[in-house]
């Protein structure tokens, strides 16, 4: 980092959120903006949010997200123009399979069953996962009519409802729940499909039903290779945690203030932007803000300047989870495990969500003869869980992978994150309110708004929400200087 004092006459951004939408937010000022001054506060002691690398002996350990689709270019792009495309590597081709628990058993996800859309039938009549009757009700999707309305641009409906009457309740059960768990840790009969699938709400506008549209996709190879998603699935050699340590290495020495929660934004007599902790420190006068905090703490910064757009952003709730990783020898697995994880469908009654086989799934992220897992709890169906103490719940998920894997004695390693209140529920309506919600922004000039909480969850349309927030901050200070 280079030593930077801002000049009386420098053009100073201030970044709120020390994220990965934060973090790119301000990488893409530095280089729209190369004279200005970017400084960035997070409230707690390390950058990155819930992208979090932690090393112990030989164990790489993902603390939030492992991953990136990169269908979606954006987070692909960022590591190549910061020197980092050379680490990205693919999952490991030999695994590539996830699996479903029924009756506490483990069977695998049937051949090209993306979430909500099944591309090929033959798996989907083989698989132990469903009835024979389940069958049929799915084999009979391709007469079940459109929801009225659909054709409206504005339409939406939650995913439950959608998938339950186009595939069926048990399929949806079965198969549809626990897959958008393992993405959104969230409640599908409040999930927007608007929000979270719109091509599939497009799909059934132009063909009628998901199977119609699924013969149109089998023409396309790139969609039939699709099917299997884990090949699209890239990471970091050293683990997610490079990309943040790249990205705050382009900002200036003495630019970065962590442990340092902002409490209150508001807008001087000159319609500049001032910044205040809960203790009375100011910071500023700044040309422009980017908030890339979680939409409620958004909000409670917002109170004193806007309460309509306070009230919007306080309409987008979050939910909570724990992740669990386990290390443990090879010897200690009597049956070897394969693929990459399995997902637990909220009918089998059981303690946790899912979990990520990290040692399968990457190479490099443990020793040879060692197994490594993430275990995932909590979420918008299991609030509860995270009212247990820390070895309550690193108890819950050894218990439940002894059981489902049939591993046996204690592990090796363990280490449990509490991620409180860090997922957004995207419910019905979504896509309006955030629609408003930009509206509202619009009006306060200086102002921009990035994360999560608003066009998607993953780590690519982050560093699109970046991107763009500071794009458009950067347009708005050159109209403001000419």
């Amino acid at each position: 980092m280079a030593d930077s004092i801002p000049s009386q006459d420098q053009i100073r951004f201030a970044i709120v959120g020390g994220g990965i939408s934060g973090l790119t937010a301000a990488y893409r000022l530095i280089k729209l903006q190369p004279g200005a001054s970017v400084e960035l506060f997070e409230a707690s002691p390390n950058l990155g949010g819930v992208l979090q690398t932690h090393s112990s002996g030989d164990l790489l350990i993902e603390q939030g997200a492992d991953s990136f689709f990169n269908k979606l270019p954006w987070a692909s792009e960022l590591c190549e123009e910061l020197g980092l495309a050379d680490e990205l590597i693919p999952t490991n081709s030999g695994e590539r399979r996830a699996f479903v628990v029924r009756s506490g058993k483990l069977h695998p996800v049937p051949t090209g069953f993306v979430v909500i859309r099944p591309l090929k039938i033959g798996p989907m009549l083989r698989t132990p996962l469903l009835s024979w009757s389940a069958k049929i009700r799915l084999l009979c999707e391709r007469w079940v009519p459109p929801t009225p309305g659909i054709e409206r641009h504005d339409f939406d409906e939650s995913v439950a409802s959608f998938a339950t009457r186009r595939l069926g309740k048990e399929t949806f059960q079965q198969l549809v729940q626990p897959l958008l768990a393992g993405i959104y840790t969230a409640d599908p009969a409040k999930l927007s499909l608007a929000a979270t699938m719109p091509e599939t709400i497009q799909e059934v506008r132009q063909f009628g039903s998901l199977y119609q549209a699924s013969l149109a996709k089998r023409k396309d190879p790139e969609a039939l290779a699709s099917g299997a998603r884990y090949a699209r699935f890239v990471t970091l050699r050293g683990g997610l945690g490079k990309l943040i340590e790249k990205l705050a290495s382009h900002l200036s020495e003495g630019s970065i203030h962590c442990s340092t929660p902002i409490n209150r934004l508001q807008q001087d007599s000159s319609s500049e932007w001032l910044l205040s902790t809960r203790d009375g420190t100011q910071y500023g006068p700044y040309q422009g803000v980017v908030v890339g905090l979680p939409a409620p703490r958004a909000a409670e910064l917002l109170a004193n300047t806007d309460s309509h757009l306070q009230q919007l952003m306080q309409r987008i709730t979050y939910a909570s989870s724990a992740v669990v990783s386990l290390a443990f020898s090879s010897s200690q697995l009597r049956e070897k495990a394969s693929g990459f994880g399995f997902v637990v469908p909220t009918v089998e009654n059981r303690r946790i969500v899912a979990a990520s086989f990290s040692s399968k799934k990457f190479r490099g992220r443990a020793p040879e003869d060692q197994f490594l897992v993430r275990v995932f709890l909590g979420g918008a169906l299991q609030p509860e869980i995270l009212q247990l103490q820390d070895d309550q719940i690193v108890e819950l998920a050894r218990s439940e992978l002894s059981e489902l894997l049939n591993i046996q004695g204690i592990p090796l390693h363990t280490d449990l994150v509490r991620w409180q209140e860090k997922m957004p529920q995207y419910h019905v309506g979504h896509v309006q309110l955030v629609a408003e919600i930009e509206q509202q922004v619009e009006k306060l000039a200086g102002l921009e708004l990035a994360g999560n909480a608003y066009h998607g969850v993953g780590i690519p349309q982050c560093v699109d929400s970046g991107n763009k927030a500071a794009r458009r901050m950067a347009d708005y200070c050159t109209k403001l200087n000419h």
